[in-house]
């Protein structure tokens, strides 16, 4: 098989239906951050408020975050689960798009988060719940509505000349 027949194959990019899918899991699991979070009283030391329902569930929101920022979007355990148990029963993507854009959301996913929880820590009242708010939103949005802030935020960085856009494959 040549480079380009394997191209036509398998056409780059991801299947916009998994991040979306990935998003609507986030959003359920950072809505019960907030509402945790809003139940909880802040705790009186760094143990305490580590140990936190709220606080633990963040932990693992910010490490889900991270790896899909630093492994990379395709390889986060959502698109994982997507891919084996959702994508099978749906028609093929009519459309597919760049990885670059999704990985940095879960970036900016990752800052907000880990700046909420770290300021959590150190008995900032308030801060887990804004944040995981802030991003409840955004992960709500594009769940919802395929309205991705985070890949926004992307092609804004790219077309200001402040990031490069990731090589795409010709």
């Amino acid at each position: 098989m040549t480079a380009a027949e394997r191209d036509t194959a398998q056409p780059f990019g991801i299947d916009p239906r998994g991040p979306r899918f990935g998003e609507a899991i986030t959003s359920v699991l950072l809505l019960v951050v907030v509402l945790l979070g809003l139940t909880e009283p802040l705790g009186a030391d760094l143990v305490a408020r580590a140990l936190q329902p709220s606080a633990l569930l963040l932990t693992v929101i910010v490490a889900l975050f991270a790896w899909g920022a630093f492994a990379g979007i395709q390889k986060h355990p959502y698109g994982a689960v997507y891919r084996r148990l959702i994508a099978p029963r749906l028609a093929p993507p009519t459309e597919r798009e760049h990885p670059a854009p999704p990985t940095f959301a879960q970036l900016v996913g990752l800052l907000v988060t880990a700046t909420g929880l770290v300021l959590h820590l150190v008995g900032l009242p308030g801060a887990l719940v804004v944040a995981a708010s802030a991003a409840f939103i955004a992960a709500f949005l594009n769940a919802a509505f395929a309205f991705c802030l985070g890949c926004q935020l992307y092609v804004l960085l790219v077309r200001t000349g402040i990031i490069r856009r990731s090589a795409a494959r010709a």
